[in-house]
C-alpha cells in the first residue's frame, strides 16, 4: 500500500489523482489533502477518501471546512505550515505536489528533507529552485517523478548509461498558433481559454496560449535531467500525440506516444517503475490522419523566447519571470490588461531586477516578493 500526500486536490491534477486512486483502491491510500479555498470539493474528498490531515491553505476557510467535515477526526490545518506539514506527513511515501505556482517550493523542499518521493505536477518549484531542489532530492536519496506529461515522457525514454545529444520538448502550440501576429493584441481571455488538444485549469491554460508553459517547461527540463539549455529543442506538434523525444548520440531518437490524458502520466508517476493496466482509449492509428511538427514562431510567442533567456541567464531570473507572469496572468484574466502586454510587462520586471547568480532559499523567496511587487509599479 502506497500513502499518498496529495498538494492540490481539488485542481484539475488533484481530481485526476483522485480517479487513479479509485481505479488501483487496494493499492493507494491517500493520507493528507490540501487545498487552497475549494471547501465544498474538498468536503467531499475527505468524506470519500478518510485521510489522516486535512489542510485549506485559505485561512479564512478553515470555519466553513470544520463545519462541512464533522464526521472527521484528523487534523485540520491552514497556511504554508499546513502544506509543510503535509508534505512531511510520517505516514506518506509520496507527495504529489499539484499546487500552482511557486507556492509549492517550501513544501517540496520540505517533503525532500523528510525523505519523501516526490511525483512533481508543480512545475515552479524546479523553475524558481531546481538547483536547490535537485541538490536536496540527491543528499536525501529520494526521487523526483516527473508528472506533466513531457517530462514523464522524456524519462520514459532515458536509456541509464546512454549519451544524450538532445531533448526534443515538444508543444501543441496552442490555439493561436496561425493567428497573424498584428491580431494577437485582440485576444480576450475566453479565447484563450480554448485549447485545442488539453483540458486545464485556467492559469496553465493561459500559459499554454503564450507558450510561457513551454518556455517552464524547458528549465525544469534542464534540471530533471540535468541537460544544458542548448541542448533542449522545443517542437511544436499540434496533434499532441508525441509528449517528447530523447535524441541520442547516434542520431536515434526515442518518444513517448500517448492519447492527450493527464491521467496516463499520474498513474505512471504513482505506480513507478511498473505499469499497471487501466482501460483508457488508446490511440487508433489507422485513424490518426497524420503527425505534423513546425519551428516554434518567437516573434509571435515572445515568453517562449523569454522563458530561454532567463533559464540561461540563471539565478533569480527565473523566479522573477515566474512571479510577474504569475500576476499578469491574472490580470489578463479579469480583463485588465492584453494579452501580447503579459511578455512586454515581464521583460520590463526583468530589466529592473538585479540578479542573484547562486540564491538561497530565502535570496528565492524575496525575489519572488520583490516581483510581485514591482509589477504594480510597472503596470
Amino acid at each position: 500500500m502506497k500513502r499518498i500526500s496529495l498538494l492540490g486536490a481539488t485542481g484539475s491534477i488533484g481530481r485526476q489523482v483522485g480517479e487513479v486512486v479509485d481505479w488501483f483502491s487496494e493499492d493507494f491510500l491517500l493520507v493528507a489533502l490540501a487545498a487552497y479555498n475549494n471547501v465544498d470539493l474538498l468536503a467531499r474528498q475527505v468524506e470519500k477518501y478518510r485521510p489522516e490531515v486535512v489542510v485549506i491553505y485559505d485561512e479564512t476557510c478553515y470555519r466553513d471546512l470544520k463545519e462541512k467535515i464533522p464526521f472527521f477526526k484528523g487534523e485540520i490545518l491552514t497556511g504554508m505550515e499546513g502544506l509543510i506539514q503535509a508534505a512531511s506527513w510520517e505516514s506518506a511515501d509520496i507527495v504529489l505536489t499539484a499546487v500552482s505556482g511557486v507556492i509549492g517550493l517550501v513544501p517540496t523542499i520540505k517533503g525532500i528533507e523528510a525523505g519523501k518521493d516526490i511525483a512533481l505536477a508543480n512545475k515552479e518549484t524546479l523553475v524558481a529552485g531546481g538547483s536547490i531542489v535537485m541538490e536536496l532530492a540527491r543528499k536525501y536519496g529520494v526521487k523526483i517523478l516527473p508528472v506533466d506529461s513531457e517530462h514523464s515522457a522524456i524519462f520514459q525514454c532515458l536509456e541509464k548509461g546512454q549519451e544524450i545529444e538532445k531533448i526534443l520538448l515538444t508543444a501543441s502550440g496552442g490555439p493561436f498558433r496561425n493567428v497573424d501576429r498584428k491580431d494577437m493584441d485582440r485576444i480576450t481571455p475566453a479565447q484563450a481559454l480554448q485549447h485545442p488538444t488539453w483540458q486545464m485549469g485556467k492559469k496553465i491554460t493561459i500559459d499554454s496560449a503564450t507558450m510561457m508553459n513551454k518556455g517552464l517547461e524547458v528549465i525544469e527540463a534542464r534540471w530533471l535531467f540535468n541537460v544544458s539549455f542548448d541542448d533542449i529543442t522545443v517542437v511544436v506538434h499540434p496533434q499532441s500525440i508525441i509528449h517528447s523525444m530523447v535524441q541520442y548520440v547516434d542520431g536515434s531518437i526515442l518518444g513517448h506516444l500517448g492519447k492527450t490524458d493527464m491521467r496516463i502520466p499520474i498513474q505512471y508517476a504513482l505506480t513507478y517503475p511498473k505499469r499497471r493496466k487501466n482501460n483508457l482509449t488508446r490511440i487508433d492509428f489507422a485513424r490518426l490522419a497524420q503527425i505534423t511538427f513546425e519551428a516554434p514562431d518567437f516573434n509571435r510567442f515572445p515568453c517562449l523566447k523569454i522563458a530561454f533567456e532567463a533559464g540561461k541567464a540563471g539565478g533569480t531570473y527565473p523566479t522573477v519571470m515566474n512571479a510577474a507572469n504569475e500576476i499578469l496572468v491574472d490580470l489578463f484574466l479579469r480583463e485588465r490588461i492584453g494579452f501580447m502586454e503579459i511578455p512586454s510587462y515581464i521583460e520590463q520586471v526583468l530589466e529592473k531586477h538585479e540578479n542573484k547568480e547562486k540564491p538561497s532559499l530565502e535570496d528565492i523567496l524575496e525575489s519572488d516578493r520583490w516581483a510581485r511587487r514591482i509589477i504594480q509599479e510597472v503596470i
